[in-house]
């Protein structure tokens, strides 16, 4: 019969390779040296929601709440909250934004549920202003994500363009200003490419895009022509290396046709 398992069993696995004959790797962890740990995990699991691979999932969601378990651990050590705090806290914080569940509030769509949330979110941090709000998205985020937070967060109070053509308009005049600092001697070309990249994260808002997700697409889209490209260019006995930019060129409009025909 298989052994169960629980999360007191998680926690003193843990606890075990913390202790005094523990694991010389372990033992020396600190909350920063696990940060990148914390992101990979994380990034991992949704890798493998997008594949919907839910064998690798269950798998990676066992190495996120290994993350949280080894993060409350060190501070149990420390003498700071423990995996009791934790629980509670997340239930509490819940039961909170939850009026219409768990209280006697009333609403009828999922969009209501998040104004809702937001103005709750906004009383329990002690945010008193939209800028505090803004300030509030973590930087550790993606910065396309972070962006998208932040224009979301600035056009729940009005702050924003009444529709995607205005938000399209602001990329070009972005791009223009990018050309204009190409030409100048002390131009801000990286200040105006992120202009741009911001611009272009609020077109992707108004048309209910993710652009992260959008940009992982891409860059898939982007190495798959490249591998038909150079098998195409090694079937015929040549290397990229040594192939022009325009004998490549005509390889890359043949892959966009062929591939895209296969989608």
């Amino acid at each position: 019969m298989e052994k169960k398992y629980t999360l007191e069993d998680l926690q003193a696995v843990i606890a075990r390779l913390r202790g005094e004959n523990g694991c010389p790797w372990d033992r020396v962890q600190t909350h920063e040296s696990l940060r990148a740990d914390m992101l990979e995990e994380a990034y991992e699991a949704v890798d493998a929601i997008d594949k919907n691979d839910m064998e690798n999932l269950k798998e990676e969601l066992g190495d996120v709440l290994m993350q949280v378990v080894f993060h409350t651990a060190i501070e149990e050590e420390r003498g700071g909250f423990s995996m009791e705090d934790v629980i509670r806290g997340i239930c509490e914080k819940m039961v909170y934004r939850h009026p219409h569940v768990f209280g006697e509030l009333s609403v009828d769509t999922a969009e209501q549920v998040l104004v809702n949330w937001e103005k709750l979110k906004k009383k329990e941090k002690h945010m008193d202003s939209q800028t505090a709000v803004l300030k509030s998205v973590p930087e550790a985020l993606p910065a396309l994500t972070r962006a998208r937070k932040v224009q979301k967060k600035a056009a729940d109070v009005g702050f924003d363009f009444y529709e995607s053509g205005g938000a399209l308009e602001k990329v070009k005049e972005e791009i223009g200003e990018l050309e204009t600092a190409l030409t100048q001697e002390n131009g801000n070309i990286e200040e105006e490419f992120g202009d741009i990249l911001f611009a272009l994260v609020n077109v992707a808002r108004f048309l209910q895009i993710n652009p992260e997700f959008a940009l992982t697409k891409a860059t898939k889209k982007f190495i798959n022509r490249f591998e038909y490209i150079e098998n195409s260019a090694l079937s015929e006995g040549k290397q990229l290396s040594n192939m022009t930019l325009e004998e490549m060129d005509l390889l890359w409009d043949k892959a966009k046709k062929e591939l895209s025909e296969k989608v």
